[in-house]
């Protein structure tokens, strides 16, 4: 989900382990870059034309498929950590690991990280939430938010500071690499 720390985590298992970190949303990014937007800035998704694009990319779900091979390709090439909202439910490569939190605190973790205010934050958050439901369920089927089958681990996040969760999912790296 959004706003839950994904990047901080996978950047932290990405030195750690001196892997390459590469994300979803950079594909996706490139992938609006040839389609005409400008996608500028870390958190471009929560701009009025992030959200411009997230609309056009709900009606063709090309955009996706093509992140996905994208994302695919460089998980059989080895040595990367990725982030990604649908990659977990479509291959079995690679170790799985959702981190798991409220909207309420992903809001919080929002509003330290945008500067904006926690009403507003709570409203981007259920709205990119609902979004990326819709949008999954349509492209794969998938109940994303609410189906933790395919993952190998969840960290619930709601009480733990960032440190924590890192130091968590860097444990988790390490043993099941042994």
């Amino acid at each position: 989900m959004s706003a839950v720390g994904k990047t901080t985590v996978a950047k932290s298992i990405a030195k750690k382990f001196n892997l390459t970190y590469y994300s979803g949303g950079d594909a996706l990014k490139d992938i609006a870059t040839k389609k005409g937007y400008d996608p500028g800035g870390v958190d471009w998704w929560d701009t009025q034309k992030g959200m411009d694009f997230l609309k056009e990319r709900s009606r063709n779900h090309s955009f996706d498929k093509e992140v996905d091979k994208m994302l695919i390709k460089k998980i059989k090439q080895g040595s990367v950590v990725i982030t990604s909202y649908s990659l977990p439910w479509i291959t079995n490569l690679g170790i799985k690991i959702w981190l798991k939190a409220s909207p309420e605190n992903r809001a919080k973790r929002m509003i330290s990280r945008d500067k904006i205010l926690y009403n507003q934050a709570l409203n981007i958050i259920k709205k990119r939430d609902q979004k990326n439901k819709i949008l999954y369920s349509n492209l794969y089927g998938i109940n994303f938010g609410d189906d933790f089958s395919c993952f190998d681990f969840v960290i619930s996040s709601d009480n733990l500071g960032s440190q924590s969760v890192k130091k968590i999912a860097q444990t988790i790296v390490t043993e099941f690499v042994k």
